[in-house]
């Protein structure tokens, strides 16, 4: 994150208890958010749990450039961490949130019994390596250490991507959700499992680090550029979308940001700004 403030229990607690009381318009508000038989009142501010960058950023570009015209009100609330923007979406905080990618959110869903369904895909991150010490994929050597995320999707992701490029061998099969037990050959190396937000702190601790998009953005890495190597777009299934509770899908407000980021603009917008360190996946996501 810009700060990477790591959230402790009760900072998490008193950011949902604020969120709760002060999240006027939003869906925690059943007298403000819902008019005329249960309908979402689209004279109401859409609230949108996101992360720093770039899901803010983008959130941003569509509240000062788009919105207006679409009749849409939208407010952007920054979250830094991986757990809350669900959380709030669950119980109404918030109205939805743009931060994850539907292997996260299954994973998510399953261990915390929350309902929150993806609704458009917007943008793809591409998971990095990136180290101070190696130039090169070469220069990983036996006896070095790698820093990876330490959640369920994100370790499996970075598992994936290191053997993608023949730095460990995984067992057949594990797909994303391997783990370093699923390692059958670590090829000499070793690894920290750290949490995702803070990996970039560590770079310089480690011999190299698998680093998710938007963190590597905040800690002012370009991934297309610094990145020693980077997930393929095509075929990937990390895209990021906007996402909220599980019936709320319909919301005319929900209808309308969809639509916008899923634009030309936002697509332009994307490209210009992000160089391909992240790069448009828009659509409908996998079931």
């Amino acid at each position: 994150m810009r700060k990477n403030i790591k959230l402790t229990a009760l900072a998490a607690t008193a950011t949902a208890l604020t969120l709760g009381l002060t999240a006027c318009g939003s869906s925690s508000d059943p007298s403000s958010a819902k008019a005329d038989g249960g309908k979402a009142d689209e004279s109401k501010p859409l609230v949108i749990a996101a992360s720093p960058s770039p899901h803010a950023d983008i959130l941003n570009f569509v509240k000062d450039k788009l919105a207006a015209k679409e009749g849409l009100k939208l407010e952007v609330k920054e979250f830094t961490d991986y757990v809350l923007p669900n959380t709030a979406t669950e119980q109404g905080q918030v109205d939805g949130n743009y931060f994850q990618h539907k292997p996260y959110l299954d994973d998510f869903n399953k261990k915390n019994n929350t309902h929150v369904v993806p609704v458009a895909n917007v943008h793809l991150e591409p998971l990095g390596l990136y180290s101070k010490k190696a130039k090169a994929l070469s220069d990983i050597k036996p006896g070095q250490t790698i820093a990876v995320p330490n959640d369920t999707t994100n370790e499996g992701r970075a598992l994936q991507l290191l053997a993608a490029n023949n730095l460990i061998t995984l067992k057949e099969g594990v797909g994303t959700s391997a783990k370093l037990s699923d390692i059958t050959d670590k090829k000499g190396l070793e690894f920290k499992e750290l949490e995702a937000a803070t990996v970039p702190r560590a770079l310089g601790d480690v011999d190299a680090a698998v680093i998710n998009g938007n963190y590597a953005l905040e800690a002012d890495l370009a991934p297309a550029k610094d990145a020693i190597a980077l997930e393929k777009a095509e075929g990937n299934p990390y895209a990021n979308f906007l996402a909220v509770k599980d019936g709320n899908q319909d919301d005319p407000r929900i209808q309308k940001l969809a639509k916008l980021l899923n634009s030309d603009d936002v697509k332009k917008f994307i490209e210009e700004k992000y160089q391909g360190s992240v790069v448009p996946a828009f659509g409908t996501p996998a079931s």
